[in-house]
């Protein structure tokens, strides 16, 4: 939980707190290894490229496009999830039947390639990653809240306030949804680090951020011919990726298990 609330305020405080600017070059530090290196120096904690440009500086810039930009998906994609997933809990007959089917489809399909198909329609660029993300996300919001939102309205307390003269809105705004509220933070919390990796697989594959963008997967693109001759290029935005995505399975993990002993008391 620390290193994920870490790893927020850096995706917010990275332009004032970085070294240098992310596209800064310098021509007489090219491919410095990191500062533990013999060769290395301090005033590049992590090395450069092979544009002279500082790694470090790169990847606290880059923690705002690929960490940064899948909270903000998440958080578009959930508002929309909400609208939507309540709608289909509250249909019934052919209509519901309908949204269940067309959900389970688009769940069969993984995330990533469902963003591939989206950006290859409306082209390459950030911006456009974010709406794929958006959109292939939306489905597994809209499902795990129809779900919770279908099975609330079929126990004692809902059906009560129901019989007391509540309308299905009031049902919904307060009786519903502050029970199904752990369960909608859990799924964005599971849904951030797909996104995380999907923003990243775009990058990679030069369909999303575009160079010299300092987003991480496409760091990752831009020094995989260095490999070789320069693996911390390569390694650190992976690294990065890799804490990224393990802190937020954590959290959500822990979030699962707190939520499973709250209702077992």
């Amino acid at each position: 939980l620390w290193l994920f609330f870490f790893l927020g305020r850096l995706a917010g405080l990275a332009p004032l707190i970085s070294p240098y600017p992310p596209n800064f070059h310098n021509q007489s530090a090219l491919l410095l290894p990191p500062a533990w290196s013999v060769n290395g120096s301090v005033d590049y904690m992590l090395g450069t490229d092979d544009l002279g440009r500082d790694i470090l500086s790169r990847l606290m810039n880059g923690a705002r496009l690929t960490f940064g930009l899948s909270i903000i998906s998440v958080i578009v994609a959930t508002i929309f999830g909400l609208i939507i997933g309540a709608l289909a809990g509250l249909s019934t007959g052919v209509k519901s039947s309908f949204l269940n089917h067309l959900l389970d489809l688009a769940l069969s399909i993984p995330s990533l390639l469902i963003a591939i198909i989206i950006v290859a329609i409306i082209g390459p660029g950030l911006a456009n990653t974010v709406w794929a993300i958006i959109l292939a996300t939306l489905p597994l919001f809209v499902h795990a809240i129809s779900n919770a939102v279908r099975d609330e309205m079929e126990k004692d307390y809902a059906i009560a306030y129901r019989l007391d003269g509540a309308s299905m809105y009031q049902v919904l705004v307060h009786a519903i949804l502050p029970n199904i509220f752990e369960s909608i933070v859990i799924v964005a919390t599971m849904a951030t680090s797909s996104a995380i990796l999907d923003i990243a697989a775009l990058g990679f594959l030069r369909l999303g951020a575009q160079a010299p963008s300092s987003e991480w997967g496409a760091m990752l693109a831009e020094s995989l011919d260095l490999l070789y001759i320069a693996p911390w290029t390569v390694a650190l935005p992976g690294v990065l990726i890799f804490i990224s995505v393990l802190s937020i399975n954590l959290v959500g993990d822990g979030l699962s298990s707190a939520l499973k002993r709250r209702l077992e008391s």
